[in-house]
């Protein structure tokens, strides 16, 4: 009772859900679960990535209560997905997927606890779950870290002090304690790095923080372990990326951890839940891997930008309150809700005669979960790595419980079923439990199922009202960015994809100017894939064709500073490079230009401006149909540049090169 009046006073509601209807059986076999000769791997946890990059951009401007439901759906136990770890991108300036992620020393003398959005997810998550694991992992480092070079190792000492800060800071200014830290997200390691790493951690009383390596492949990582005996000791987990289900015999054969510690990496439809379920059991049946970790968390990111929705739910409209949670959070709680870090796997092969794959963990303390899925190819594939063909059948699977289990009388039962042909799939709902007849259960199961039996009786299908319905974004947005004390670094909706935006305090500037939007990243960092030689920011609706964009500018860079405004940008993340749209640039040197590309090297107009560095000017761009023209503080400089791609696209702000400029009275209609 207590329980149900308190998912009241939540607004959220629980509970059990409805049965179901079989298929005739093709193939009948059984399986025993025995842990009387002991038992099988320790179970790490299940988890979700935030970053590599941006991919939690938009989700801290939602309005409350719909961001803490989010946050619940994702973080709360026996809620939703009652995720066991969170990795975050240690943010490094530079674009790693879907934008930049700020970095905590944008210099070598600065250091700023506060920037971005993962210190905060860290906490509310933890402020859910207290047991939650936490990982850190740069994607990418601030170009004073290299020196000039665009990698992290010729001065591995400087990049140990620039990691060991980030989890000191953590501690000291949240309270937060990393328990992972990873070496550099799928690219080159350095055994000197690595070893370096773990000598500094011990001399500042981090002995408890784990190293994982290498976040790329099981190779050449597992083989250099296995030849290099001081690497092998200072290394705690070899993570994998997209294994496929499958590891090595060098990974095995060091004795280490093995995780999947990114995968999925799928749109977050049905398949995306089959994929899901999939990798969540045969990761370990095939690949002895004890923990899977989800690229990514939450797509809360413009879905135009690479690999939209490819999260566990999606939370990308925080002006409208709109989300919504995807089927594959229901699959995740299908094992985070009867599971605890610490358990383990039983001693089992795990593959079904029919098709389809099984996982029984255990407390030793004679609880039991087994987890059960039958996900057809074609309704299981991920994004990569290719999916070789099998088949899965309808069929009856009798479980025979021996040793501690054995006096085991029920178990309780929930059941998913993906549903291709309809659309209307049943996820995780509670069936009446089983009994459980001298040690022994049958079932039949169909094809694209999961069903979890469990001695724990903990589990809920939690949920809130429906959240507001989608609704595009503003056609009419304006930011003067005056805020004393904002309660994040960067401006709502701003998506950084080179560079670094921040809210910034204009002391100097006496008059209407105090509070800015800056640019701050001055060098070029190190490198994840190929940024921009520009800096660029987009918001807005990527649909956009018509608009007029109005900002104030104020270049701080004398001789070869500049900034732009531009209407229909069209790409960013990864791709941020070969973006194009219709820029409006202003130089410190008086000239302007207008170009169709981020480059800048296809020229439509150019000319003499005035305009100059520290002065404050504004830009007006306007774009209707195929046609574009500029004004410089309220005059027309140029008019009627002839347009054609791309014709539609975001609105966007940056500058010339990495450079210091401020933006200020930002308007979009």
């Amino acid at each position: 009772a207590a329980l149900l009046w308190g998912s009241i006073l939540l607004g959220c509601s629980c509970g059990p859900g409805l049965a179901r209807v079989g298929a005739t059986p093709l193939v009948a076999a059984t399986y025993v679960l025995d842990d009387a000769d002991g038992l099988g791997r320790e179970f790490d946890g299940i988890g979700a990535v935030s970053g590599g990059g941006a991919t939690s951009r938009l989700l801290v401007n939602y309005q409350e209560p719909y961001r803490s439901q989010i946050l619940d759906y994702l973080f709360k136990p026996n809620f939703g997905a009652s995720l066991q770890i969170l990795k975050v991108e240690i943010g490094g300036d530079a674009q790693s997927t879907d934008g930049t992620e700020p970095s905590h020393m944008h210099y070598e003398n600065d250091e700023n606890y506060f920037r971005g959005y993962e210190w905060w997810l860290m906490k509310e998550a933890k402020k859910r779950n207290p047991n939650i694991k936490l990982i850190g992992l740069p994607w990418a480092f601030p170009g004073w870290i290299g020196k000039g070079e665009n990698w992290p190792y010729d001065y591995p000492d400087i990049t140990a002090y620039y990691i060991i800060s980030w989890i000191l800071g953590a501690k000291q200014y949240h309270d937060l304690d990393i328990d992972y830290i990873g070496i550099w997200n799928e690219r080159a390691f350095s055994s000197k790095y690595i070893k370096l790493l773990r000598y500094a951690l011990d001399k500042h009383g981090l002995e408890q923080v784990r190293i994982i390596a290498s976040d790329r492949l099981w190779e050449p990582i597992s083989f250099v372990m296995l030849i290099d005996s001081e690497l092998h000791g200072v290394i705690d987990v070899i993570g994998a990326h997209y294994p496929g289900t499958k590891t090595v015999q060098n990974a095995i054969l060091t004795g280490k951890k093995l995780w999947s510690s990114e995968d999925y990496s799928t749109f977050n439809n049905d398949v995306g839940a089959g994929c899901w379920a999939r990798i969540l059991n045969q990761n370990y049946v095939n690949g002895n891997m004890t923990s899977t970790i989800a690229w990514n968390l939450v797509a809360s990111y413009y879905e135009q930008l690479p690999f939209g929705r490819c999260g566990l739910m999606t939370a990308q409209e925080p002006w409208s309150g709109h989300y919504k949670v995807e089927s594959p959070i229901w699959i995740t709680a299908h094992t985070t809700q009867f599971t605890q870090p610490g358990w383990s796997y039983l001693q089992v092969d795990g593959h079904l005669e029919g098709g389809g794959s099984f996982v029984a963990l255990t407390d030793g303390l004679g609880n039991l979960t087994i987890v059960i899925e039958t996900m057809s190819h074609n309704h299981s594939t991920c994004i990569r790595p290719p999916l070789p063909n099998f088949s899965v059948v309808p069929q009856t699977a009798t479980f025979y419980l021996r040793g501690s289990f054995y006096m085991v009388e029920t178990l309780q039962v929930w059941h998913s079923r993906l549903d291709f042909e309809s659309g209307k799939s049943s996820l995780f709902q509670q069936l009446h439990p089983v009994n459980v007849w001298r040690g022994r259960f049958s079932l039949d199961l169909n094809v694209d199922e999961v069903y979890t039996f469990t001695t724990l009786k903990t589990g809920w299908k939690c949920s809130y009202p429906e959240p507001p319905p989608p609704q595009p974004f503003p056609s009419s947005y304006k930011d003067d960015f005056n805020i004393r004390n904002p309660p994040f670094s960067e401006a709502p909706n701003f998506a950084d994809q080179t560079g670094v935006f921040e809210y910034f305090v204009n002391a100097s500037d006496p008059g209407d100017h105090v509070f800015t939007l800056r640019q701050v990243v001055v060098q070029r960092p190190i490198t994840w894939v190929s940024d921009a030689d520009q800096t660029i920011s987009v918001i807005g609706n990527f649909k956009w064709v018509n608009m007029t964009v109005t900002c104030d500018i104020y270049i701080e860079k004398p001789r070869d500073g500049g900034v732009f405004i531009a209407g229909r940008v069209d790409n960013g993340g990864i791709y941020v490079r070969r973006t194009k749209g219709v820029f409006f640039w202003v130089f410190a040197d008086g000239t302007y230009r207008v170009t169709s590309d981020l480059a800048g090297k296809e020229i439509l107009m150019k000319g003499l401006s005035g305009v100059r560095d520290n002065a404050w000017h504004t830009l007006t761009l306007n774009i209707q149909g195929n046609s574009a023209s500029g004004l410089l503080n309220g005059y027309p400089l140029w008019e009627n540049v002839i347009v054609s791609k791309p014709s539609n696209g975001w609105a966007a702000l940056g500058t010339r090169s990495f450079e210091f400029a401020q933006f200020d009275n930002f308007h979009i209609e």
